[in-house]
């Protein structure tokens, strides 16, 4: 694991881009990282309803959500507003 990203332990949802976020570190830049609801489904046996499910999902996940994300921002993967997605 690279320790120059560092995640930490925020995490919420955000209704209206149908998201959970998380935040991760580099060099002292805040990097904002999102997973789509419908990624984070191929998780669940049953269907994610509401925020309180899909965080419990994400939850499961994170390790390999935070993996993930690292190698995006390794590989400097931002979208148009300089997040890195997942889904």
């Amino acid at each position: 694991m690279n320790q120059s990203v560092i995640f930490n332990e925020l995490v919420c949802w955000i209704a209206e881009l149908d998201v959970v976020e998380f935040t991760a570190q580099q060099q002292g830049n805040l990097i904002r990282c999102q997973v789509s609801r419908r990624y984070l489904q191929q998780f669940s046996v049953p269907q994610l309803v509401g925020a309180d499910d899909t965080i419990e999902v994400f939850e499961h996940q994170r390790f390999d959500l935070e993996e993930m994300a690292e190698a995006l921002i390794t590989e400097e993967a931002f979208d148009y507003q300089e997040n890195i997605f997942i889904g």
